[in-house]
């Protein structure tokens, strides 16, 4: 299993961002250097707030099981940024995910270009940015997988600054998400995003969805759930025994990667 760092200038950050790539090309079932390469089904996997690039790597075993399944997974460094784009700062995280870190791995490995075999997940703050960018680059990537997805957006107008819960006061939401009382009709919703692909016709990714249920983002999940499943979306929702933790999301991320429609599975 190749495990690679990757450095490269970003446009929609204008900054060199950091990467981390698992490529399953020395596996024992690889091609021989005769043999042709089928492009890898690829996972692009977000990490949580206060995360970065090496979170997945250091607190799973995302390593294995890639190799397991012959799939590429690509770790990008989302900062807390909640993947949505800020163009007063140019930090574009939304633009670099579901545009510019697609089209720069495709050119640099050899990934998949079909929509079929291109995925989306994460955690929390991860989740959130899989479900909008997802959704919101619905041409790239075929399913989408949140694990305790910070859906929050629907709560932010009714934020306060009476508290010193950084994660819970309304001049952090503002720092990310701008003018609160816009975000509910704008791509920051994922709610919006729905709707949006559902009068335009669009194909909607399949989603997986999955939390604990000791978690305090339990209720916005299932009321997404709910909407989901008020709209006809193809959806897959679990619900287990867990908290916002590191045990839940192990447990998971290996139902989600059961879940993909992987076709390179290695018995």
């Amino acid at each position: 299993m190749a495990l690679l760092q990757v450095n490269f200038m970003s446009q929609s950050l204008m900054r060199t961002v950091p990467v981390n790539v698992i490529l399953p090309v020395d596996t024992e079932n690889a091609p021989s250097s005769s043999e042709e390469q089928k492009p890898f089904q690829t996972l692009y996997l977000l990490h949580g707030i206060f995360g970065n690039y090496v979170n997945w790597l250091n607190k799973s075993r995302i390593q294995q099981w890639a190799e397991e399944r012959n799939l590429a997974v690509v770790m990008p460094s989302g900062e807390n940024s909640f993947y949505v784009d800020r163009l007063e700062s140019h930090n574009l995280y939304g633009e670099f995910i579901g545009r510019e870190l697609v089209d720069i791995t495709r050119r640099m490995f050899p990934l998949s270009r079909k929509r079929e075999d291109t995925f989306i997940a994460g955690l929390s703050m991860g989740g959130y940015g899989a479900l909008r960018n997802g959704l919101k680059y619905h041409e790239t990537f075929g399913c989408i997988a949140g694990l305790s997805s910070a859906l929050i957006t629907g709560s932010l107008e009714e934020r306060t600054n009476d508290t010193s819960v950084l994660l819970e006061r309304r001049d952090f939401a503002e720092s990310i998400f701008g003018d609160l009382s816009k975000v509910k009709d704008s791509d920051m919703n994922p709610e919006w995003l729905v709707c949006r692909l559902i009068n335009t016709g669009a194909p909607i990714p399949e989603i997986y969805l999955a939390c604990g249920t000791e978690d305090p983002l339990l209720d916005p999940n299932r009321k997404f759930r709910d909407f989901l499943n008020e709209q006809d979306v193809p959806l897959t929702y679990e619900e287990g025994p867990g908290d916002h933790n590191w045990d839940f999301w192990n447990q998971y991320i290996q139902k989600v990667l059961e879940w993909l429609p992987l076709n390179q599975t290695i018995e």
